[in-house]
């Protein structure tokens, strides 16, 4: 055997010595920050990350969150411990063995990963030094700068080391490691992927979180779930390998299949948006008062808990009951028009929507000319088009788009207490994905006959007694270019003479018209301010019949009035919000009106009226149809060539308010069968009424009762409900001739 010659020994040790001083020269580099800044001792001890705020119901749940990063930090008693050992076993076996570097795994990279290209080896890092790399990114992320990041790491995670506690330490992993899709944090995963919360994890369920950690996309159980389930059953067996479950756990837990129940906090999804929406909008206010007065709080990222109003299981029976009314009367609306529809064969109205397009309004920017640019917006390609059956994929111009959009039927619907104005359900559209605009709190509609019981409540409240009969012959207004607003009743009108409570409960339009102007226009717009109508109301007496603009919300808060002891309420969203430690930061009170709107015999009065509404006049189906024998008084609604469509309902303990239509102002119903509030609004309120008598948990609601009227309010309406004209008068009236009539209220 041969001699090692000396000076081969020598070369060899200079070597080897110089290859570890350069290792340590780098070491030393790094950790001196010559390949930048290392985090310090005390920025460790003191690091934030940002977590999401969260937005629950009035019954605690969950429904939304706000978010730059979904991350929801929870403390260590909130991991189960079969979470912790999935994790411990799968990741890191030496965890609680180790000072933050684990040299053991480090010797078997260098030889196995490094030296025999064993690619299936495994990784050295630990769970500390992921830790470190959750929370300082890599922002290099080339081979060149490999060695770089992992000696940072090291260092990095030596710190964190003699920082935290073990426990410590596996806190701030779970609260911030990134499962994909924008999710980081354990509690945010076991949210979306299972809806439940980490600490009702079963041990399968942790082990498939857990599995994810490897590859959070490769290992996504909802993409990719055979390959889930592989790794999922690798953790069990690491488990058992590791002592943490036996055998027979194992196997058994092997065969239980993988199952999600997977929950989407997105912003276009899930239930409420646009209530949700609201919520941002109003939270976003909040915040900026805070900070004028000394507190930084962001909805993004301050972790802040907001409990709303919502009751959860209301809003998501509104929600089945609107797709389910408005799927069928979209078909019919459709049907009826046939060739003939506006959207088909409606050029001018087709080119005057294209105009207040943005792709219309850049090209016109840019110089182009009319022709020019509607033979852009002309030019077919693939997109998707969405409608009830779904999406799909078509090739299209954005005046097809047009076309396609501009016939859809939307709705607002709003329920509140009646007595606080808590918001208990808030649909503001069909799709919030595709049509944002919010019918509850942006819109603002000519409401038809649901202003009407305003009317009457000022003409009570000037002494004009319920009994007094109104002809409901048509009149011809001289000074309103001829003006003459009409009904839809029998031939025989003209001869009919209608008490206050007939004429509200049938909608007599002619009626509204003669009540109003014996009221007094001013005497109305006073009534309608009184009970919290804020928008600006025209000055004619076509006001009675709701040409008026206004809110959903608003109209709700003002019906309130007549459930609610003759106040107004305005109704609200928020109930409470929190900090990330449970402390209250803000607690919001019900805001009513201060002074009554009207006396209380009149209030009696018109729930009463309202009540005949229901029982025999224009929303009668709601008890023939329907079948609700439910304490309700209400009001129906229906514009002008049928553009809109509303119903009020009053219970005890509700108020709800539906409108439907388009949101396209030039397109209405075809025809008043299809169009009317109580054939295209009613619906929603009766099916939805449906559905909470059957269950018990809203018998509180559901059962109660309106007050027995005083017996002088009953006798104020002790009256026929119609009289005709005697024999002479109908013999010397001409039916068809209408009166003519100059209005003194107007301000035309």
């Amino acid at each position: 055997m041969k001699k090692i010659k000396p000076h081969f020994i020598k070369y060899g040790a200079i070597a080897f010595l110089s290859a570890i001083a350069l290792i340590l020269l780098f070491f030393l580099s790094v950790y001196f920050g010559a390949w930048g800044a290392l985090p310090k001792k005390a920025e460790l001890s003191d690091f934030k990350y940002q977590r999401a705020s969260e937005v629950y119901t009035a019954d605690s749940v969950l429904i939304g969150k706000f978010y730059l990063f979904d991350r929801q930090p929870i403390t260590f008693e909130d991991f189960p411990q079969h979470l912790l050992e999935a994790l411990v076993a799968i990741e890191d076996q030496r965890f609680y063995n180790h000072s933050g570097i684990d040299y053991t795994s480090l010797m078997r990279v260098a030889v196995k990963t490094v030296l025999m290209q064993d690619q299936s080896s495994g990784g050295g890092s630990t769970l500390t030094q992921q830790l470190a790399k959750n929370l300082y990114p890599r922002r290099d992320r080339k081979k060149t700068n490999i060695a770089v990041n992992k000696v940072k790491e090291m260092i990095i995670a030596a710190r964190l080391e003699d920082l935290y506690s073990k426990e410590e330490i596996l806190t701030h992993y779970l609260n911030t490691v990134s499962f994909g899709d924008n999710v980081f944090g354990v509690e945010s995963a076991s949210l979306k992927f299972f809806n439940k919360r980490t600490i009702e994890l079963t041990v399968e369920e942790a082990a498939v979180l857990v599995g994810m950690l490897k590859a959070t996309y490769g290992y996504n159980p909802r993409v990719f779930p055979e390959n889930s389930l592989s790794r999922r059953n690798l953790v069990l067996q690491s488990m058992y390998s590791n002592e943490f479950i036996s055998e027979s756990q194992k196997d058994s837990l092997t065969e239980i299949p993988l199952t999600l129940d997977y929950k989407e906090y997105d912003h276009n999804s899930g239930l409420a948006p646009y209530f949700r929406e609201e919520v941002r909008k109003q939270m976003l206010k909040w915040a900026k008062a805070q900070k004028e007065e000394g507190n930084d709080y962001n909805i993004y990222t301050s972790g802040l808990k907001i409990y709303t109003t919502l009751n959860y299981k209301m809003q998501a029976i509104a929600e089945d009951v609107m797709k389910g009314h408005m799927q069928s009367l979209q078909k019919s609306f459709e049907k009826s028009y046939g060739n003939n529809a506006p959207w088909k064969t409606d050029k001018n109205l087709l080119e005057k929507l294209a105009k207040k397009t943005p792709a219309f309004q850049k090209l016109k920017k840019n110089g182009l000319a009319e022709k020019a640019i509607m033979d852009s917006l002309a030019r077919k390609k693939k997109m998707t088009f969405v409608d009830w059956d779904g999406e799909k994929s078509v090739e299209a111009s954005v005046l097809d788009s047009i076309q396609h959009y501009m016939k859809f039927l939307n709705t607002g619907s709003l329920a509140i207490d009646a007595k606080t104005g808590a918001v208990q359900t808030w649909i503001g559209g069909v799709d919030f994905e595709h049509f944002k605009y919010d019918h509850v709190a942006q819109s603002k509609r000519q409401v038809g006959s649901t202003f009407k019981p305003i009317v009457y409540t000022a003409a009570l409240e000037i002494g004009i007694e319920p009994c007094t009969y109104f002809s409901a012959q048509e009149v011809e207004y001289k000074n309103l270019k001829g003006w003459s607003p009409s009904n839809s009743g029998e031939k025989d009108e003209a001869y009919l003479n209608y008490s206050m409570e007939e004429a509200l409960s049938n909608s007599v339009n002619t009626v509204a018209v003669k009540v109003l102007e014996k009221t007094g226009i001013e005497n109305v717009i006073v009534q309608a301010k009184n009970m919290g109508i804020f928008s600006e109301l025209p000055r004619q007496p076509s006001l009675a019949l709701g040409t008026g603009e206004i809110y959903l919300n608003e109209l709700a808060g003002a019906y309130a009035s007549y459930v609610n002891g003759g106040k107004a309420v305005y109704p609200y969203l928020i109930q409470e919000i929190r900090n990330q430690k449970d402390s209250i930061l803000e607690h919001f009170e019900p805001k009513r009106a201060r002074k009554r709107a009207f006396s209380e015999e009149n209030r009696q009065i018109m729930i009463e009226m309202m009540k005949s509404t229901i029982n025999s006049g224009t929303a009668s189906r709601i008890r023939s149809s329907y079948k609700l024998n439910n304490a309700i008084a209400g009001k129906t609604g229906t514009t002008q060539n049928n553009k809109d469509a509303w119903f009020v309902a009053l219970t005890p303990k509700l108020v709800h308010v539906t409108w439907v239509g388009l949101d396209n102002h030039e397109i209405g119903f075809r025809s008043t069968s299809l169009g009317q509030g109580a054939n295209a609004a009613l619906p929603l309120f009766a099916l939805w009424m449906q559905k909470l008598n059957k269950d018990p948990e809203f018998d509180e609601i559901t059962k109660a009762q309106f007050k027995r009227p005083s017996f002088s309010v009953l006798d104020k309406l002790n009256c026929e409900p119609v009289k005709r004209d005697g024999f002479f008068k109908r013999l010397f009236k001409n039916p068809n001739k209408k009166k003519e009539f100059r209005t003194r209220n107007s301000k035309a």
